[in-house]
């Protein structure tokens, strides 16, 4: 019997606008109705998918940054949170800068958390895109949750950090990860996210032994319940610890050809299709697609 669902968030849940198909909130609700705990596992920042649980009024903690902050997004009751080493993260972001990069740090996980920066360079366009997104999804809060500073390394010393993001160039971001891999692996997670068609690499640093596994395996031991009651579906790489710990493990339409190609997973439509919703028709309530 499957008592916890967690569900990533881009590409799983939202379909390709953005956006909730009416049909994934149904059957979340009827999901929830039968007793089911629901939860999102994303590597997006706390703040950014809480408006989302807030939405679908979950009913569990919200599994977010990657699996480095469980924390319940009505409440705002912190269940568990890594944090970076803030003389680590200080030389992260001097090695950043060093390479070219502009960073972005996630901070104040007990609160809803903030995002501080303090420079975007002219042709890093994907960051600019999305600093204006967050700017405009938080409203009249914008400024506590996307904050300029003029520094940002004289900054963190008034904050926890949980996260911190680099993009810049391919070449430039592919040489700061080796240094990281060389000199830091031990002290933190290095999650590089490479876009070749348009010269642009995300690289996510987080607390050593994050990924969403861990936190998902955090929040199955807080609530008492093991991996085979535990249904996930996901479609990218960062899902893949948290496929391989649940007894339920579901990948969509729109995933990766590793992924489908995996005989272990379960396979449901695309996340344009309602993909979640055919999911858990058929694993939660038994019925056939």
């Amino acid at each position: 019997m499957i008592k916890l669902l967690a569900l990533d968030l881009d590409g799983t849940l939202l379909d390709s606008r953005g956006q909730i198909p009416e049909s994934n909130r149904a059957a979340i609700r009827s999901a929830e109705g039968a007793g089911v705990l629901v939860t999102i596992a994303t590597g997006r920042r706390f703040r950014d998918a809480r408006p989302v649980g807030l939405e679908l009024e979950l009913n569990a903690p919200l599994v977010t940054h990657n699996g480095a902050l469980l924390k319940y997004a009505g409440s705002l009751e912190t269940v568990a949170a890594s944090l970076l080493d803030r003389e680590t993260t200080r030389e992260i972001v001097r090695v950043g800068k060093q390479y070219g990069g502009d960073a972005l740090v996630s901070a104040d996980p007990q609160g809803q958390g903030s995002l501080l920066y303090d420079r975007v360079s002219d042709v890093n366009i994907p960051l600019q895109r999305y600093l204006s997104w967050a700017t405009r999804l938080h409203g009249d809060n914008a400024e506590s949750a996307v904050a300029h500073v003029s520094d940002l390394r004289d900054a963190l010393s008034d904050h926890q950090v949980i996260h911190i993001s680099f993009s810049g160039t391919c070449d430039a971001m592919g040489r700061m990860v080796d240094f990281l891999d060389n000199e830091l692996a031990d002290s933190v997670t290095i999650l590089p996210t490479i876009y070749p068609r348009l010269d642009f690499t995300l690289i996510d640093i987080l607390p050593p032994g994050t990924t969403k596994g861990t936190g998902l395996e955090t929040l199955a031991r807080s609530l008492a319940i093991s991996p085979d009651e535990i249904m996930v579906v996901g479609d990218n790489f960062n899902d893949l610890g948290m496929l391989e710990f649940a007894g339920t493990p579901v990948v969509m339409g729109n995933a990766d050809a590793s992924l489908l190609e995996r005989p272990e997973f379960y396979k449901t439509v695309s996340n344009d299709e309602s993909g979640v919703a055919r999911a858990i028709d058929r694993f939660i309530f038994g019925k056939e697609n």
